[in-house]
């Protein structure tokens, strides 16, 4: 999608510098069953713009879904709201595990 900000799953590990990096995961509540990437929160789609208003503008955030596309036009949503630090994990989800990257069980 054009303008939106997006990393990959190597530069994830590097974005923020070592400060904190808030990861939201917008799947439904079905996708996140099977799994999510450790330490994201979970904000499905839908509610995104009832809790992004809880967040912090000035961390970098980094959205993600199956595949990038539903996380892109959160993004584009945020972004459109004054949220200028927000990243599409590119490849979504997929592209994290094609990269050998576990997933944290939802309990």
């Amino acid at each position: 999608m054009f303008g939106i900000k997006e990393v990959d799953t190597y530069g994830l590990q590097k974005l923020g510098g070592g400060k904190p990096v808030l990861l939201v995961d917008v799947r439904t509540e079905s996708e996140v069953a099977r799994g999510m990437i450790d330490g994201a929160m979970h904000i499905p789609l839908h509610l995104l713009p009832l809790k992004m208003e809880e967040m912090c503008k000035e961390t970098p955030t980094v959205l993600y879904c199956h595949s990038g596309a539903r996380s892109a036009q959160a993004c584009a949503y945020m972004a459109s709201r004054g949220f200028d630090n927000v990243f599409n994990l590119q490849g979504g989800i997929l592209a994290w595990l094609r990269a050998g990257q576990a997933l944290a069980n939802v309990a």
